[in-house]
């Protein structure tokens, strides 16, 4: 499996069915071929069975649309690439000469000719370029787009070479070079706390978001990502499926119907009533059940009963905040306007060329998720994918709150050994608010700003290492606390811009941006390529090409070892502690079961309605004040303790070292040696050392994918154990049905305790076990592949791409000096605690 498969199947839901694929060798070729009936074999289930078909349709439709808009045409680039260079480029644009050509016309149509196939004698774009000056003004997006524009002519007069083994692999290559992962910052924060207020301060676009109504609230994710394609503000709005409505419908229904009569100030029933309110006014009242699917409810948004996004497109961010916010946000104010958010599943806002933004995705983040599946999946999928996490709360009671600890504590599990969260922030809003305002003294004034942040950082502090639920998923060194004043630094009165510790959490944003790899990576791997097509047309180094080869194979042989030993005495240290965990389950599960039947919120009276959503959703529900209750997590929580502090070890998301005790990052081929010695293969050698840390990436972002359903295994696979548990349970109506069920739930789990705990340490275990093989596997088979075609194949018949590899060596060159430069100056670890007072 590749990537493109692994990220087509977490978009669309069908993230439980990776492991599937990945044993049965579906990569994006296999994916773009598969029948109904490989389809039918791959998956049992009939409803993801039936999306994965939709999503494959519509894939192949994007395909087809795609492949019939692009034509390639160099003369369109060029203009375009001259439109776009601005000031700041100036210098770079400087060092260019493009040399006259006889006759510019038949110059461009030389070019076309020769990008479709035609044989020319023609320049390459590197070749056209000359500088005599260093190139360290070159932007990042100008080098980026430089390179990229080399490799695909690169690519282009390889084509059209006879169709080799070595060219086939050339081309798989180029088309490699094409990645972009992007740093997610997931925003938490209870109503009123200043979410909104914040993030619009920290982009500086202050009239973004919708804010300043305590009674409105965000209901529904909402990403912020820089729009480079244009200079419009965009909301591309993704719908929950006509299906999943139908569903929650069906929900809303029951609900206000056990509710006719009484408890009108239930959650539960008050939720039914906002939603059903927003989406149909007062009229759902007065119809049936079936016709609150009637397509005139949704003449609006066409694109909801049509399976299609919304794209909303604005000259300003006023206007598109205006237009989107009735996606986005419950106000039970506006009696007379519709609200579409019970169908939204996300909004992803883009604002124009945001340098914060560039490679860094804000995700504004509802609560502790969703009751609804869809949404609650996405919710968890982005937690999990978070690199860091901001957790905003109101200074005056910042350490005493409840709830955003309580956030905190309930998602924790996702975010560390579930996730790869490196930082936590905790930030800490309207602080200008904080200050005794009786003293006109500005001076004063500040002082007492400073020092009432300073206590409320301090208490912060404090409350963290309090919280063990928290700290054993994370360490004090990755916790900072931020006391922060939008107003302020949007319209500054008493205090300086820094002193509102917006800028802070700009720096921290622009270090994201910054430290990103996309540029280096894509020109290492081109530097490492061209390297390849050169060295491959030297002639006469047979003899130091057998000699190196024997080296690198028994280089990767010790390599390997290595690897495989650590993961195999981490495999041991799991089972160790798992058997300790199976036993503390069997002894103390039953009594776990008993806390959540019968503890304090099982006395509600609504709460055989709420026993009714858990086992209905197969043992997790969240209630309407978002209440987590998880049957399987409960029951697997000895098992999961028991190995939180080696997973923690084993999988670290912060610090340097890596997984597996750092084995993949000390990984090496020892190819900086060999082009000591062997200097007549620099340019094979250059190559395969490229190669190397492009697996080692690829590896790392394997295993911190994989680690993540390794650390869920225990309770997806109490989860499915229960599973004819939760159904039997289910079926109750009438009289006793809270009596019927706890007995159906407590007696299964009486009878199976001495067997389940068992098969979810197996299953942790072998799934790890699997993730050894796997490793194995893709650093064995790519460097063997590469270090064969690099050191045992000669093709002189190659292009001479010389002038495009100095110019690409140049640029990684300036690439490399430049993320040197700024690691020896920032250095790479984020500030703890200490360092945020």
């Amino acid at each position: 499996m590749d990537d493109f498969v692994r990220k087509k199947l977490t978009e669309w839901g069908l993230r439980q069915w990776i492991e599937k694929f990945e044993d049965e060798g579906i990569d994006t070729e296999a994916l773009y071929c598969l029948n109904d009936q490989d389809i039918d074999n791959l998956i049992p289930k009939v409803g993801p069975r039936a999306k994965l078909r939709k999503m494959l349709e519509l894939l192949k439709e994007e395909q087809n649309s795609t492949n019939q808009e692009t034509e390639v045409d160099l003369s369109a680039d060029e203009d375009e690439e001259a439109a776009d260079c601005t000031q700041e480029d100036e210098e770079a644009a400087d060092c260019i000469q493009v040399l006259p050509p006889t006759n510019d016309a038949n110059d461009k149509a030389k070019r076309r000719l020769d990008l479709q196939g035609e044989p020319s004698k023609q320049q390459s774009p590197a070749g056209k370029r000359r500088c005599d000056k260093p190139i360290s003004s070159y932007k990042e997006k100008f080098i980026l787009a430089d390179v990229n524009k080399i490799m695909k002519y690169v690519d282009v007069k390889i084509q059209h070479e006879d169709n080799t083994k070595f060219n086939a692999f050339l081309k798989t290559k180029i088309c490699d070079l094409e990645t972009d992962k992007r740093e997610v910052v997931g925003v938490f924060g209870k109503t009123g706390a200043g979410k909104s207020s914040l993030i619009n301060a920290v982009i500086e676009e202050k009239n973004l978001l919708p804010s300043g109504s305590i009674s409105a609230c965000t209901s529904v994710m909402i990403k912020l990502e820089s729009n480079m394609r244009t200079s419009k503000y965009e909301a591309d709005i993704e719908f929950i499926t006509e299906e999943e409505w139908k569903d929650e419908l069906w929900s809303l229904y029951h609900i206000l119907k056990d509710n006719a009569n009484q408890e009108k100030n239930d959650d539960d029933y008050k939720d039914a009533v906002d939603k059903l309110s927003a989406l149909y006014g007062e009229e759902w009242k007065n119809i049936s059940f079936e016709t609150l699917m009637d397509y005139r409810h949704f003449r609006e948004i066409p694109e909801f009963l049509q399976s299609k996004r919304k794209i909303l497109t604005c000259e300003t961010a006023a206007e598109l905040s205006a237009k989107f916010v009735k996606y986005t946000r419950n106000d039970s104010r506006e009696d007379t306007r519709r609200w579409y958010w019970p169908l939204v599943k996300c909004v992803t806002v883009r604002v124009p060329s945001n340098h914060l933004l560039q490679h860094v995705t804000l995700v504004d983040l509802p609560g502790n998720g969703d009751c609804n599946r869809s949404r609650d999946r996405m919710w968890k999928e982005i937690v999990g994918s978070c690199s860091t996490v901001w957790i905003v709360t109101d200074i005056n009671r910042a350490a005493a709150e409840t709830e955003p600890w309580e956030i905190l504590q309930n998602a924790s599990s996702l975010m560390g050994n579930g996730g790869e969260c490196q930082r936590i922030h905790f930030i800490c809003t309207k602080s200008d608010l904080a200050a005794d305002l009786d003293d006109d003294s500005a001076a004063a004034v500040r002082a007492s700003i400073f020092k009432r942040n300073m206590d409320a950082k301090e208490q912060v502090i404090r409350e963290f290492k309090k919280r063990s639920e928290i700290t054993k998923h994370f360490s004090g060194d990755c916790f900072r606390v931020f006391t922060v004043s939008s107003k302020e630094f949007l319209k500054p009165k008493r205090l300086q811009p820094d002193e509102t510790e917006i800028p802070r959490l700009q720096e921290f944003l622009q270090n994201l941006n910054d430290c990103h790899s996309e540029t280096l990576n894509y020109v290492s791997g081109a530097h490492g390529i061209l390297s390849l097509i050169q060295g491959a047309r030297c002639r006469e180094v047979a003899g130091q090409k057998a000699d190196v080869c024997a080296a690198l194979e028994e280089n990767l042989r010790r390599e390997l070892d290595k690897v495989r030993k650590a993961i195999e005495e981490a495999y041991e240290a799991f089972e160790r502690r798992l058997v300790e965990g199976v036993e503390k389950s069997k002894s103390s599960c039953e009594n776990s079961l008993k806390s959540v039947l019968y503890g304090s919120r099982a006395r509600d009276r609504g709460f055989h309605r709420t026993l009714k959503c858990v086992v209905a959703n197969s043992g997790s529900y969240k209630t309407q004040k978002r209440r987590q209750i998880n049957l399987n997590e409960k029951l697997s929580s000895c098992l999961s303790a028991s190995i939180d502090e080696e997973f923690r070890n084993t999988f670290p998301n912060e610090g340097k070292c890596g997984p597996f005790k750092g084995v993949i990052k000390t990984f090496s081929l020892d190819t900086e040696r060999l082009i000591q010695k062997y200097k007549d293969v620099e340019l094979q050698l250059i190559f395969l050392k490229t190669e190397e840390e492009k697996i080692k990436t690829k590896v790392n972002k394997n295993i911190r994918e994989r680690k993540k359903i390794i650390y869920h295994s225990l309770s997806s696979k109490i989860q499915e154990l229960m599973q004819e548990c939760y159904d039997e349970a289910a079926k109750f109506r009438g009289t006793d049905t809270l009596k019927n069920m706890r007995q159906t739930i407590e007696k299964h789990v009486h009878e199976s305790k001495n067997t389940m705990f068992e098969v979810a340490k197996n299953v942790m275990l072998d799934k790890l076990n699997k993730l050894k093989g796997r490793i194995l596997e893709e650093l064995e088979k790519t460097l063997k592949q590469s270090i064969e075609l690099s050191l045992k194949t000669d093709d002189y018949s190659i292009p001479d791409f010389s002038a495009e590899l100095d110019m690409v060596k140049r640029h990684y060159d300036e690439l490399k000096l430049s993320s040197d430069g700024e690691m020896s100056l920032t250095g790479t670890d984020q500030p703890g605690p200490s360092s945020a007072l």
